[in-house]
């Protein structure tokens, strides 16, 4: 679909902070439209760990990423936002007394103000160098793990050796036929009590730890894996049983376009004022992960805050003729849905 549409705020990621701002701008009588590179909103949290625990997030002893998203979207739900994904904002340029934004899905956005909410911008899986890997992406090879009853009893091999290859064959060892971690050394990059825990379980026999070996090569036909090679620093090769490879070797992070638009940045992230969350260019605000000043905390609820301040200062933008006065929701209340 393509065509113009007229908002007041543009907000560039679909993740926590951006589906906050939707709320936050929606309280102060501001629509928004929201555009992502994802296919589903939810970020990172929603893409990368839906399953697992967030501990932070105020009121919520223990929530799992994709129930913290879902109840975000429904929180912004009765302000109706725009949500434009599997797009990416391509052009920039300011345009009667706004911004006109493109993205690649051909739809064009014209917003008195944009809120870049990013995170660290636009993300994909660090790929082994596996020939032929390609043939077996979406069936039997994947980067991410959206629900783990897709792995009942099936053979799994994860690669890697950081917090998500812990974390997910600690996980998948409760579901799947079988779990094997693929990493180079013995010595694992994960929080000390999930090592200790991956330890623990593989002497138990609950999950076969294939150190020290890599990724060597794929077997399998038609998009379904029957087995990964691997060997050791010598060259010594053997096959591990596998319907499926994850390989958790981090994400390839980029800015794209964004880093185009003429914003003050500093080691890939925008440098904002800290009260207002306003960038280097009138109109334009950054929040959450991708926002950077002093005393800044990577902090979902820092996002949030962020949000909710850039949302108050884009107001005189949106509603210049009319003088903000401030309540709080439990005196307002929200729309119904």
């Amino acid at each position: 679909m393509s065509g113009l549409i007229e908002t007041d705020i543009a907000i560039v990621g679909a993740g926590p902070t951006g589906l906050f701002a939707v709320f936050e701008a929606g309280m102060l009588k501001m629509r928004c439209v929201v555009i992502d590179t994802l296919p589903a909103v939810g970020g990172q949290c929603a893409a990368l760990y839906p399953e697992k625990p967030i501990y932070d997030i105020p009121g919520h002893p223990r929530i799992d990423a994709q129930a913290l998203v879902d109840q975000l979207v429904e929180q912004a739900a009765p302000f109706a936002p725009h949500y434009l994904l599997d797009q990416q904002v391509m052009a920039l340029g300011a345009q009667d007394g706004g911004w006109r934004l493109t993205t690649s899905g051909g739809q064009q956005v014209q917003a008195r103000a944009v809120i870049v909410a990013a995170g660290a911008g636009a993300f994909g899986p660090n790929r082994p160098p596996l020939d032929g890997i390609e043939a077996f992406e979406g069936s039997s090879v994947h980067y991410m793990v959206g629900k783990r009853e897709a792995y009942r009893g099936k053979r799994v091999v994860i690669a890697g050796g950081g917090d998500s290859a812990v974390d997910w064959a600690i996980s998948l060892a409760e579901v799947a036929a079988h779990v094997a971690v693929v990493h180079r050394r013995p010595k694992f990059r994960a929080a000390p009590e999930s090592t200790d825990r991956l330890d623990r379980m593989a002497r138990e026999g609950l999950i076969e730890l294939v150190v020290p070996y890599q990724l060597a090569g794929l077997e399998g036909a038609n998009g379904q894996l029957s087995g990964v090679r691997v060997a050791t620093l010598d060259g010594v090769e053997k096959v591990v049983p596998a319907d499926v490879l994850l390989p958790f070797f981090g994400l390839a992070m980029t800015l794209g376009p964004i880093a185009d638009w003429g914003l003050d940045l500093e080691r890939g992230h925008i440098r904002v004022e800290p009260a207002t969350l306003a960038t280097n260019t009138p109109g334009i605000f950054a929040v959450g992960d991708i926002a950077s000043y002093p005393g800044k905390l990577k902090l979902i609820l820092s996002g949030f805050s962020e949000a909710a301040m850039a949302c108050h200062a884009i107001h005189p933008l949106v509603h210049p003729d009319t003088a903000l006065h401030f309540e709080y929701s439990t005196s307002r209340g929200v729309p119904a849905a």
